[in-house]
């Protein structure tokens, strides 16, 4: 059981066995329980697919919280070395009180290794620690490339499903699901690569799929925020409820390819200023780029209104802004069909972290099962239908 902050030190090295349940007493402020990982130490907590790693409340007994239960704990939190685009280099992570000095991160080593998280869910967090400052499911401060972040699940946390606060952490599969504020964020200068991210957010509450800032202070830092995303698949509020894909702004880059997104009021948009900084600065320069993807059920499904400046005009042409298409992915579920528009993929440039596969989304079309099956809550409730 947490009982506040629980904190794995500077110089030490904690193990999480396979199957472990660790559950957070309620609190706010204060007393917000959380998991926090200082920078300068490591965590491996490595679960299976059978025997995932669970970090919940300790209300939850397995089977009786919802998804919409959500602010009963605070959250899991890790600190690394790598860098920022703050002035200072270093900066006091949210959701702890700022007189905790082992709530900093940031440094100058990009390759930083803080751990492995593997097959990891993380529920019903985001507890208030003061003046509307939840905490969030997952937050990454800095965190190295040398991290290994793989198979996590973030599933009605009040706040942010993951944010990252700079760094150059890379993710594969990774669930934000039914949270209350936006399911994925990121700032400060975060150059991350990430695959095979799913988003689903709860009807009734949620703000946009994906929040991206530059920097804070200042905004035209270096180095920019220009993460990818290969393989995204969003699945928003429903067109009723208003709310938008992605809204990128303050100077953030970064570039979604082969990625789908369905179900919002609105689409992309891409922050245009007379003066200061903005990311149309960053479209223009290449730093970012939204390439191959599919948009459904946005915005009466009218092109024009699919990727937009924030001054209202169409960037569906730009030549940062290539491929897309709004079509009709024939899901079922959130799994597309292998004949349909998401069946192939184009442009993809396999690496070292992306994989290059032949399809659009999240999920492969002709895997016997998805990778969701049988370790989170997602697939447990039935959230996707």
């Amino acid at each position: 059981i947490l009982d506040g902050g629980v904190f794995v030190n500077s110089g030490q090295v904690l193990t999480i066995e396979q199957g472990t349940t660790i559950k957070g007493k309620s609190g706010q402020g204060e007393e917000a329980s959380a998991f926090i990982v200082a920078r300068g130490a490591k965590i491996n907590a490595v679960g299976t697919a059978s025997e995932p790693i669970i970090f919940t409340s300790e209300s939850d007994n397995g089977s009786n919280l919802p998804a919409t239960a959500r602010g009963l704990w605070g959250g899991v939190i890790i600190l690394g070395n790598a860098t920022l685009n703050s002035a200072t280099g270093e900066t006091a992570i949210e959701g702890i009180p700022t007189s905790e000095t082992r709530g900093l991160y940031g440094g100058n080593n990009d390759n930083d290794n803080s751990g492995t998280l593997k097959y990891v869910s993380i529920r019903h967090g985001g507890t208030d620690i003061g003046a509307g400052n939840e905490i969030n499911g997952l937050t990454l401060g800095g965190v190295g490339s040398g991290t290994i972040i793989e198979y996590i699940e973030i599933v009605a946390n009040n706040d942010d499903g993951i944010e990252f606060f700079g760094g150059t952490v890379n993710t594969k599969y990774l669930i934000s699901a039914f949270c209350g504020d936006d399911a994925i964020d990121y700032d400060e200068g975060y150059r991350g690569k990430n695959q095979f991210a799913f988003v689903l957010q709860d009807p009734s509450k949620g703000d946009r799929g994906g929040e991206h800032d530059g920097g804070t202070d200042p905004e035209d830092g270096n180095p920019y925020a220009t993460p990818t995303f290969y393989n995204a698949t969003f699945m928003g509020r429903g067109e009723s409820a208003g709310t938008r894909a992605i809204t990128f702004r303050d100077n953030a880059g970064g570039k979604y390819v082969n990625s789908i997104f369905m179900n919002y009021g609105k689409g992309v948009d891409v922050e245009d200023l007379a003066s200061g900084e903005d990311s149309k600065a960053r479209l223009d320069a290449g730093d970012l780029q939204y390439r191959d993807n599919i948009h459904w059920n946005i915005a009466s499904n009218d092109p024009a209104q699919q990727v937009l400046s924030s001054t209202g005009d169409d960037l569906l042409t730009h030549p940062n802004v290539t491929g897309n298409q709004v079509v009709d992915p024939l899901f079922i579920g959130a799994i597309p069909s292998a004949s349909g528009p998401a069946g192939t993929a184009t442009g993809m440039t396999g690496d070292n972290h992306i994989e290059n596969v032949s399809y659009k989304g999240a999920f492969d079309p002709v895997a016997a099962q998805p990778w969701y099956t049988g370790w989170t809550y997602t697939d447990e409730k039935g959230l996707i239908n």
